[in-house]
Parts: structure tokens; C-alpha cells; sequence
């Protein structure tokens, strides 16, 4: 059975620093027919659930502990038995959410397995401390949550981030990784490592 990856787009409502945003998430599973990994379980279980359809779900593994990344977390959990996976740099964010949950603890180096894929965690914080990102050699891709966009580093103006470190983490773990490695964020279209590449400086002068 071939791996592939699906992306499901859930809307919802992204809450930090007493501020609402209506946000559009982009939903990511890895798999096969049989089993998947769900990526960022984002505000509408049903729609996921529904993607997911009859194959068992190996793993949730949040790339950050954004409220709009994990407010579906609890619901997929109870109807798949699910274990979670998040780096403990975001428990601060986690516990806000799901404080009756207790995610799997991921470090950097850490390898999520399906489908007989590997995707290797690679911590990457400045969007928040614990933010990582996913990346298969095999399928060629790296999910990147909020840390990389199509256009250049995810938002860091709000409490937990910090745009050197986004910065740092981007030049040292990312745009090392083959120039045609396609880019799946967390929020609107991909893009690819050797596309965003050529930006780098722009980013460091622009200043956030």
C-alpha cells in the first residue's frame, strides 16, 4: 500500500494574549490505507474523523501547543484511543486546552512511525518553545506547523515567541534540508525549502 499525504482544512477560532482570530488550519495525515498519523488536530473532529474514515490512527503529534492546533485533540483521542505527542517546551500552552490530558513527551531527534515511514522530529522553537517540525526523507516533505510559511516565519508578536529564535531555528534546521523538499504548513499552501531559501536575509532584515 502506497503512504500519502492528505490535508484536511478545518476552520475555527485562534485565542492567545485575549485576542480572537478566525484562522483556517491545515490538517495533515500520513499514511495508508490501513493506519495514519494525524498532525495538528484542529477544531473540527468530525471533518478529521471523517478523513480518517476506517484506519487506525497511530499518533496525534501537535507541532505546537496553539489553541487552534490541539482544540480537537480531546474528541479524536475519544473516538480513536490515540496517543499525543507534544514537545514539553509547550505545556504552559497544552494545559490550557487539554489539562486532563497528558501527551507523550517528543525531543528532538525523536522518529514517528507509519505506514513504513519515518518523520523525524526536529525541534524548531521561536512561534512558541516547543514548536518542531516533521520531517520524511522518504515522502520528501517536512510539516512545519507555524514555523515556515510560504512567504517566511510564522508570528512571533505574541506571548512565548521570539523572532531570533524562530529565526535560528529555521536557518539551522530547515533550510539545510534538499532545496525540493515540499513545505506543508500549518495555515494556507505549501511551499518548498529551496523556494523560501532565497529569502533568509529579507526575513533578518525586516526584523519580525
Amino acid at each position: 500500500m502506497t503512504t500519502r499525504v492528505e490535508r484536511v482544512v478545518t476552520s475555527g477560532v485562534f485565542s492567545l494574549d485575549g485576542q480572537d482570530f478566525d484562522v483556517d488550519n491545515n490538517v495533515w495525515l500520513i499514511g495508508d490505507d490501513s493506519e495514519v498519523v494525524v498532525v495538528d488536530a484542529a477544531h473540527e473532529a468530525d471533518k478529521i474523523l471523517a478523513a480518517v474514515g476506517v484506519r487506525t490512527v497511530r499518533a496525534i503529534v501537535c507541532t505546537h501547543g496553539h489553541n487552534d492546533h490541539i482544540n480537537a485533540v480531546a474528541d479524536l483521542v475519544a473516538a480513536t484511543g490515540a496517543p499525543v505527542h507534544l514537545h514539553p517546551d509547550d505545556a504552559i500552552l497544552w494545559d490550557v486546552v487539554n489539562p486532563s490530558i497528558a501527551p507523550i513527551e517528543l525531543a528532538d531527534g525523536d522518529v514517528v512511525s507509519v505506514a513504513g515511514v519515518d518523520l523525524q522530529v526536529l525541534h524548531t522553537p521561536g512561534h512558541s518553545p516547543g514548536g518542531v517540525c516533521l520531517w520524511s526523507p522518504e515522502l520528501g516533505i517536512v510539516l512545519t506547523g507555524d514555523t515556515l510559511f510560504h512567504g517566511g516565519p510564522g508570528a512571533t508578536g505574541r506571548s512565548f515567541s521570539h523572532f531570533p529564535t524562530i529565526l535560528d531555528s529555521i536557518r539551522e534546521r530547515l533550510l539545510s534540508l534538499p532545496p525540493e523538499t515540499r513545505v506543508l504548513t500549518g495555515h494556507g499552501d505549501e511551499t518548498t525549502i529551496g523556494a523560501e531559501s532565497g529569502d533568509y536575509d529579507a526575513w533578518v532584515a525586516r526584523g519580525h
